[in-house]
């Protein structure tokens, strides 16, 4: 039996990470194209290819990083950034050209940004909640809700698009409410 070896910590260039950053990069792209295809509310096969590529960044980014068998405290930071970036800058967008309601859109974002605080309150006092796969799922089912709504063949798919839309909020609500629950469960642990 062969002991698997510890992973190594990788730069800020390294592939897996570069991967990510151009997530970063293309995404505000993305919301222009949004944007400017205001007269189909939001839908356009350039935004349509464009979150799929990205979205595949966001698979490749950890393949690479797997592969290499490497961890990297900036890719941590940088993976769900993006992810974070892409998804409630895409949907807000979608808000503009409404495509979207604010109300499901302002719950996500709510959730997002109170969880990152949350993390980062427990990161402060010295205890990591790890990422569940269930958050790589909410991650998935927020862009299939994203790609259906800037995608042509569905451009008059209105209660599809916000169904898919309100999947994406339980989801995203449901991780949130896991997230709190681990939260309690190591103070709980730890004695603080």
């Amino acid at each position: 039996m062969t002991e698997l070896a510890e992973p190594r910590q990788a730069g800020l260039t390294h592939p897996a990470n570069l991967l990510t950053i151009t997530r970063l990069v293309f995404a505000p792209l993305l919301f222009w194209l949004v944007l400017d295809a205001e007269d189909t509310r939001g839908v356009s096969w350039a935004a349509f290819g464009l979150g799929v590529a990205l979205a595949s960044t966001d698979f490749l980014d950890g393949k690479v990083a797997r592969r290499a068998n490497v961890v990297s405290r900036s890719g941590a930071f940088l993976d769900p950034l993006a992810d974070k970036v892409v998804i409630l800058g895409g949907a807000f967008a979608l808000v503009a050209v409404e495509r979207y309601w604010w109300v499901p859109v302002t719950i996500m974002a709510v959730r997002e940004l109170g969880i990152t605080a949350w993390r980062a309150r427990w990161a402060a006092q010295g205890l990591a909640l790890p990422a569940r796969r269930s958050a790589k799922y909410k991650t998935l089912v927020q862009g299939l809700a994203l790609a259906m709504a800037v995608m042509p063949t569905l451009e008059d798919q209105d209660t599809l698009i916000d169904v898919a839309l309100w999947v994406a909020v339980v989801w995203t609500v449901a991780t949130g409410v896991q997230y709190l629950i681990d939260g309690q469960n190591a103070l709980s642990t730890t004695g603080d």
